[in-house]
């Protein structure tokens, strides 16, 4: 059996994302950039072959997967959704920090919402899930699961997903070096620019 690759797919631009407001559960549409950037992604996964596609239910990643080309093959996955704010949700960065200086997502979760822990056990049970495939695997997702993604993948606390980016309509891919002992990030935040 050949070691699984976990290619995660952030979603494209919504009004909220380019404005920098927490959405996690709200579930608001792609704006015409995001629209764009996601059918963008056909060419850039149309030569890789998957054994799986997995999407997050909210309908930016939904949408996401249809126009990059795998939306037929996509099985939704509830793991796969954006943190939950909770109170935070519908906020603006600057308007958190403006309140909650010290606040740290990564470190203190979201109040009234998920804590670092809980999305981090709904991220190992993806992986877990993930890893049970021969072949790459597809998630289209969202900007913080994702990086929670990227970080329990390697082993890693919630705390280093805030020092991984992801922007949108990015692909990054999960992988091993040498063994199924020593996971590895291959490829982080590519968004075709470079």
């Amino acid at each position: 059996m050949s070691l699984p690759r976990l290619f995660l797919v952030r979603h494209g631009n919504t009004d909220w994302a380019e404005t920098h407001h927490f959405t996690g559960r709200t579930d608001i549409p792609l704006n015409a950039r995001g629209e764009e950037n996601a059918r963008r992604l056909a060419g850039r996964l149309a030569k890789i072959s998957f054994a799986k596609v997995f999407s997050s239910p909210l309908k930016r990643a939904r949408r996401t997967c249809e126009l990059a080309g795998l939306g037929s093959a996509a099985e939704l996955d509830p793991d796969l959704m954006e943190w939950d704010y909770g109170q935070f949700e519908g906020k603006s960065s600057i308007q958190v920090h403006q309140d909650h200086p010290e606040w740290d997502l990564f470190r203190d979760g979201a109040p009234g919402g998920e804590s670092p822990a809980a999305i981090a056990a709904r991220a190992d049970r993806f992986i877990a899930k993930a890893r049970t495939f021969s072949g790459n695997v597809a998630a289209f997702s969202s900007g913080h699961i994702s990086r929670i993604l990227g970080a329990r993948w390697i082993d890693a606390t919630p705390e280093l997903a805030g020092k991984l980016l992801c922007f949108t309509a990015s692909i990054s891919i999960l992988g091993y070096e040498h063994d199924a002992d020593h996971p590895a990030i291959e490829l982080w935040n590519n968004d075709g620019t470079i």
